[in-house]
This record gives C-alpha cells, sequence and structure tokens, in this order.
C-alpha cells in the first residue's frame, strides 16, 4: 500500500452532518494542499458512498452541501474507501456506490493506519 498524507476515519452519517461535513471539508482541504488523502467510510458511515445519499445533508453556511463536497472531493483526487463488511451490515450494495469508492476489507483498514502520516477520527 502506498503512504497516505492523511486518513480520515468517518463513522457519522446524517445522525451527526457536523462531523461529514468536516470530513469532507478537511479532506478538501488536504487535497488542495497536495496531499494524498483518503476517506475511510466505517459503521453507518457507509451510507455516504452510495451515489444521492449526500443530496440531504447540508448544515448551512459557511459550509458547502455534502453532495457538492463528494463530489468535489473526488474530483480533486481523494479517495473514498468504504468497509465491505459494515456495507454488508448496514444493506449498502456495491452498484449504488460511486464509481470510484473503493470496497475496503479489515485487511487494508488496519494496514492503512499504520502508513497513513496523520489521522482524522470523526465519529
Amino acid at each position: 500500500m502506498k503512504n497516505i498524507d492523511l486518513l480520515i476515519t468517518l463513522t457519522a452519517h446524517e445522525r451527526d452532518s457536523n462531523n461529514v461535513t468536516i470530513a469532507f471539508t478537511v479532506g478538501i482541504n488536504a487535497l488542495e494542499k497536495g496531499k494524498d488523502t483518503v476517506i475511510l467510510l466505517l459503521s453507518d458511515a457507509v451510507h455516504l458512498g452510495a451515489k444521492g445519499y449526500g443530496d440531504k445533508i447540508n448544515i448551512g453556511v459557511p459550509f458547502k452541501p455534502v453532495h457538492e463536497l463528494i463530489d468535489t472531493f473526488i474530483a480533486k483526487g481523494g479517495r473514498i474507501a468504504v468497509c465491505s463488511s459494515c456495507m454488508q451490515h448496514n444493506g449498502v450494495s456495491e452498484e449504488s456506490l460511486y464509481s470510484e469508492a473503493e470496497i475496503v476489507t479489515a485487511s487494508f483498514i488496519t494496514e492503512a493506519l499504520f502508513v497513513s502520516q496523520r489521522q482524522l477520527q470523526l465519529n
């Protein structure tokens, strides 16, 4: 696995819209600084890997709506890693995911934690 400058782990979905918004906002900022950035979706957050799910999350000014943040994060080269076991547990199908999303296992998650230079955890 290549080095990861910033690994953002996220477990929340719309129940904590603030943390979802912060995760993608910080991720975009890191990408703009040239940092390889991965947002790891665990637990309930796997729903965010599904196209259209972020449409309902918008905490308001000064932040952008989550669907815009996700699109920008992907367009700037950010990586979205989605836990396969969490997907199964939460009923999220592979077909519903953004085509750029990576489905990952516990092995990837463990290794990503070890190779990442910096981590931000939002629960």
